[in-house]
């Protein structure tokens, strides 16, 4: 196994840095939300990460897995729509991945995104290329195992994970909406930045800033 690369206080920081930053994009999500859906998922994610640091990051002594648990309930509880399901079943199932640990290594980390993906996938009953969120974790996941396989460090297999995932929110801006409200668009949906990928694209990104 690799070196430890975060832990309780690190786990926080991450969660911190994902919620300014969904805080920041909010508009942004919710423009492209606008073409394609409800015209919520921005204001739906910044009011479920200001929950999340109110019910999961004021907690000390908790251990990773702990403080996921604790998001995605959070999220769960107050993010309406789709995005509140998903992105809670992420976060516990990311949890469930590694229960008890104080510290992670980048094949904990790995390990945890994917069991989140496959939440993710099981929830939303979502496959590669319906314009979802997957388009941007299951990219990031394949991208991280593959890093490591290659015997990179922790920080620049996070590195290219966010990269991967950034690509993937790319790709379905000419893809056909297959899930959620988007797909009652058809072909019409196609033109479009999916606005799950991009906030999921965020989330990878702001863990390869907060490792180390």
């Amino acid at each position: 196994m690799g070196d430890v690369i975060l832990d309780a206080r690190g786990a926080r920081a991450w969660l911190e840095l994902l919620a300014g930053t969904l805080s920041e994009h909010a508009g942004e999500l919710t423009a492209l939300d606008a073409a394609i859906g409800d015209a919520d998922h921005g204001s739906n994610m910044d009011r479920g990460f200001k929950a999340v640091r109110q019910k999961a990051l004021n907690q000390d002594g908790a251990d990773p897995a702990a403080i996921f648990k604790q998001t995605g309930m959070a999220l769960i509880s107050t993010v309406g729509g789709a995005g509140g399901p998903l992105y809670g079943t992420f976060f516990l199932r990311m949890a469930q991945a590694a229960p008890g640990k104080e510290q992670l290594t980048v094949e904990d980390l790995r390990d945890m995104l994917k069991a989140g993906l496959e939440g993710v996938v099981q929830r939303g009953k979502a496959s590669p290329g319906e314009k979802t969120m997957v388009d941007a974790l299951g990219p990031a996941v394949e991208a991280l195992d593959a890093a490591i396989a290659a015997g990179k460090g922790g920080e620049e297999a996070l590195q290219e994970a966010a990269d991967a995932a950034e690509r993937g929110a790319r790709a379905t801006i000419p893809m056909v909406a297959r899930k959620g409200r988007a797909s009652y668009l058809g072909e019409r949906s196609a033109g479009h930045q999916d606005p799950g990928a991009t906030s999921s694209a965020l989330l990878v990104r702001t863990l390869a800033q907060s490792v180390g």
